[in-house]
C-alpha cells in the first residue's frame, strides 16, 4: 500500500501476522459476517467470481453484503454503527490492494485512516498526498462513491427489483450498432446527449435533451448515450427518462460512473438499454460480476478501456462483447486518436476478431477523416458527443461528421 506509515499493534490484543493474501482474505471474511440468507439472484451473481483468485471470498462477501439489499429495521447503536464503518473500511482497503495489483490507478475513495476505535491486526494511518484526487476521474469516482451510498439508503435494492417489472422493455443496443454498420458501411453512431464536461465546460446553453435526441435519431444515429452524472456533466436520470418516454426508438446508453452494481438496477429501472463500465475504475472481479448482472436484467455493458493493459485485462474476461477505446488520457485529458489504432494492432486485434468483439472509438472524433482513420483500424462503432451536440442543427452535424447523410 502506498503511503503506509507507522505500524503499531493494539495493546492487549494479539493477532498473528498475516503473511499472505489468503490469510488476510479469511480475516476479512470473518469480519464481514455475511448474512447466510441470500436470494437466488445474489447467489447466481456471486458465482461468476473466479474461484482461482485467493481474494475472491472476501470480495464475494462484500458484494453479497452490498447486493442483498435488505437491512435490519431496528435502529443500530453507536457500537454497531462503528462496526459497520470498520467493515466498510477494511473491505475498501482490500479492494484498493486488489485494484493496484491489476494496474488500476484510480482509487475508489480517499485514503483516510481507520475508523475510531478500530481493532484489527494492525492499527495505522495512511499518509500520502492527503485526500486530494490525483485526476478528474478520481475526483468523480470519490464523489460518486458517496452519492451512490446515499441513494442506496433511499432506494434499497429490493425496491429497485420491483421497479424492473414496470420498466420499459430493454432494446438490443449491440444489435442496433451492427445493423447500422451493415446498412451504411460506416461505424454505427452512438450520439451523446451531453450538456457539459469538466474539461470543456458547458457545451450547449440551449440544452433540450429530448430535442437533441430526436435530431440525432433523424440524422441516422444508431444509439444514443445520455449523461446521467449531475455534478460534473450537468446530466440526470430525468433526461434519460424524458428521452425514453418521448418515443425515441434508438437504444439508450446510460453514461454513468459505475462503482456499485446497484447502479445497474437503477439504470434499467429508468429505461436504459446499456450502461458504461470503466476498466480504469473496476477490478476484473467487479467487471465479471457487473457484466453478469447486466445480462440478467437485459442491459448491454459497454466496457471502456484506455490503454494496452486495460485491453488485455478485458480480453481475458469471457462474455464481453462490446469494448470502447477512449482516446483521452485520464491524467492529462489530452486526446490522441492513434491510441485506437495502437490498441487494435497485432495479437490484440486478432484476439478481438476471434472473440467477435465490437469495438467503439471514443473521444477526439470531429471529421470524416477521423472516422475513416478509426474505421480502418478496426472500429465498427463510434461514440461522439462534443463535435455534434455543439452544432445548431445536430442532424446536419452528423452528416458533417461522416461526410455524407447517413440517415435511413
Amino acid at each position: 500500500m502506498e503511503g503506509l506509515a507507522s505500524l503499531g499493534t493494539i495493546p492487549k490484543v494479539s493477532f498473528p501476522p498475516i503473511s499472505s493474501s489468503i490469510r488476510r482474505s479469511k480475516f476479512l471474511s470473518r469480519r464481514l459476517n455475511c448474512r447466510p440468507s441470500m436470494d437466488a439472484l445474489s447467489r447466481n451473481s456471486i458465482s461468476v467470481a473466479s474461484s482461482s483468485s485467493p481474494i475472491s471470498p472476501a470480495i464475494r462477501a462484500q458484494q453479497t453484503e452490498s447486493e442483498a439489499g435488505s437491512a435490519a429495521a431496528s435502529p443500530v447503536n453507536e457500537s454497531e454503527e462503528n462496526d459497520l464503518k470498520v467493515k466498510e473500511w477494511e473491505v475498501g482497503m482490500f479492494q484498493d490492494e486488489v485494484a493496484a495489483s491489476q494496474g488500476i490507478r484510480i482509487r475508489r475513495r480517499p485514503p483516510t485512516g481507520p475508523p475510531l476505535h478500530y481493532v484489527g491486526p494492525f492499527q495505522f494511518r495512511l499518509q500520502n498526498e492527503g485526500n486530494t484526487p490525483r485526476n478528474i476521474l478520481e475526483e468523480i469516482i470519490w464523489y460518486k462513491d458517496k452519492e451512490v451510498s446515499q441513494m442506496k439508503e433511499r432506494r434499497p435494492l429490493f425496491s429497485l427489483k420491483k421497479d424492473l417489472d414496470s420498466a420499459p422493455p430493454a432494446r438490443d443496443f449491440l444489435g442496433a450498432l451492427k445493423a447500422a454498420y451493415l446498412r451504411t458501411n460506416l461505424p454505427g453512431l452512438i450520439a451523446e446527449v451531453k450538456k457539459a464536461s469538466p474539461s470543456r465546460g458547458v457545451l450547449r446553453e440551449d440544452f433540450d435533451p429530448v430535442e437533441i435526441a430526436q435530431a440525432y435519431e433523424k440524422g441516422g444515429a444508431a444509439c444514443l448515450s445520455v449523461l446521467t452524472d449531475e455534478k460534473f456533466f450537468q446530466g440526470s436520470f430525468e433526461n434519460l427518462q424524458k428521452i425514453r418516454n418521448a418515443g425515441v426508438e434508438c437504444p439508450l446508453l446510460c453514461k454513468e460512473f459505475v462503482v456499485d452494481a446497484w447502479q445497474i438496477y437503477y439504470a434499467r429501472s429508468k429505461g436504459a438499454d446499456a450502461i458504461l463500465l470503466i476498466a480504469a475504475v473496476l477490478p476484473d472481479l467487479d467487471i465479471k460480476y457487473m457484466t453478469k448482472i447486466c445480462k440478467m436484467v437485459g442491459l448491454t455493458p459497454l466496457v471502456e478501456v484506455h490503454d494496452e493493459k486495460e485491453m488485455d485485462r478485458m480480453l481475458a474476461i469471457e462474455g464481453i462483447e462490446l469494448i470502447g477505446i477512449n482516446n483521452r488520457n485520464l491524467e492529462t485529458f489530452k486526446v490522441d486518436i492513434s491510441n485506437t489504432k495502437k490498441l487494435l494492432e497485432g495479437e490484440r486485434g486478432q484476439k478481438i476478431r476471434e472473440k467477435n468483439i465490437t469495438i467503439v472509438g471514443e473521444s477526439g472524433l470531429f471529421t470524416p477523416d477521423d472516422i475513416a482513420y478509426v474505421q480502418e483500424a478496426g472500429v465498427k462503432a463510434v461514440l461522439v458527443g462534443e463535435s455534434i451536440v455543439k452544432q445548431s442543427d445536430p442532424t446536419k452535424g452528423i452528416a458533417g461528421l461522416f461526410g455524407k447523410d447517413i440517415s435511413a
